[in-house]
């Protein structure tokens, strides 16, 4: 079921970040802006969608917005830039590859050349022209160069704005010359009031559910809504607590949590191992907190005395170089996961030594 929730240049909500609004507010108020702004933090945060936010009211000035850059839906800059029709803006993002129909992996350097040459035209109502690079951690070499040379030599009113969750990957020439905004997970309140808005049908419990797992991340909590994940957490939790020895119920964990990564990616069906291996942590220490279903303190207090805490500990990072191997090499995702499941389950400690040579080249897929 989809959820319907905005994207972000067509979204007049923004949740949270009050300290970010108020610092871009007064830059714009005062005239004195960076070129360059780099806008950090976990994904599904509101990173772009105030990146479009404040795109827009550079856009259409001051008097256009409201002390938190909010613009009327029905401005006509606000119109514009959600249909990508403003001829002030321009968007660089990951693309389709015309040929194959195929997701690029990375910003290609054409794009980056078409749009920073844009910049250099005169704006169409006088004022900001503006750049935004969504995923500016996958910008290629060559394309990054090609955006460092318009930071270094920024053409007068013109502003870019950098949306990255993974701000290490671009170059350091590249950070220093942008002023830097670090966006911080959103509180649970603030998750479950966009919850409420964005997800009317859904139940005040499931929401509080899906606020538990979503860790600050209002997109984490709708992604996991639309793909059934919260059901899958249950099942992964109670499968693994009663599936000791029983091979068919490790098959099915594992089927389902490869089905869930053919459709939104490995990281999703990972994040579910990781926060079931942080709450059964918490659950063994005694800080578990509210439950994401009736008998989850029970079921993860079991997992939790099944092995102790410092191997519960360890194995993140196990699941997590196994996950990178399964990406990194092409790996068969149910042999992926059905290893993953094997370390986890209980009883399993002999196994953990041994987990890199166990899977190999033959899962490779063909």
């Amino acid at each position: 079921m989809s959820t319907g929730a905005p994207t972000p240049r067509d979204n007049p909500e923004l949740y949270g970040h009050d300290v970010a609004v108020a610092t871009l507010a007064r830059a714009l108020a005062s005239g004195r802006l960076a070129h360059g702004w780099l806008l950090t933090g976990p994904p599904g945060i509101g990173k772009t969608t105030l990146a479009f936010r404040f795109a827009r009211a550079l856009l259409a000035g001051p008097a256009a917005v409201d002390a938190r850059l909010a613009m009327a839906p029905d401005h006509p800059v606000f119109r514009q830039a959600a249909q990508g029709a403003h001829p002030d803006l321009r968007v660089l993002e990951v693309e389709r590859d015309p040929r194959t129909g195929r997701m690029r992996s990375e910003i290609t350097v054409d794009t980056v050349r078409a749009a920073t040459a844009s910049l250099h035209m005169t704006a169409s109502a006088g004022g900001y022209r503006v750049a935004v690079i969504d995923g500016a951690e996958t910008l290629n070499r060559n394309a990054a160069n090609a955006l460092l040379k318009t930071l270094e030599e920024p053409p007068p009113q013109s502003v870019l704005l950098l949306v990255s969750h993974r701000p290490g990957a671009l170059p350091a020439t590249i950070r220093s010359r942008c002023a830097k905004l670090r966006l911080r997970p959103l509180d649970d309140a603030t998750v479950e009031r966009a919850l409420a808005s964005l997800l009317p049908d859904r139940g005040v419990e499931e929401r509080a559910a899906l606020t538990l797992l979503a860790r600050g991340s209002i997109g984490r909590a709708l992604a996991m809504a639309e793909g059934g994940q919260l059901a899958s957490y249950q099942r992964l939790a109670g499968g693994l607590a009663a599936a000791a020895g029983d091979p068919g119920a490790m098959d099915e964990l594992s089927s389902e949590l490869a089905r869930l990564a053919e459709r939104g990616g490995t990281a999703g069906a990972l994040s579910l191992i990781q926060e079931l291996l942080g709450r059964v942590i918490a659950a063994g220490v005694g800080r578990l907190g509210p439950g994401v279903f009736a008998e989850e303190a029970e079921t993860l207090r079991r997992l939790a005395a099944s092995r102790p805490l410092d191997r519960w500990a360890g194995l993140w990072e196990k699941v997590a170089h196994l996950a990178a191997a399964t990406d990194g090499l092409n790996l068969d995702r149910s042999h992926a996961f059905m290893h993953m499941l094997t370390l986890l389950a209980p009883g399993s400690d002999r196994a953990e030594g041994a987990h890199c040579g166990a899977f190999g080249a033959d899962h490779v897929r063909g």
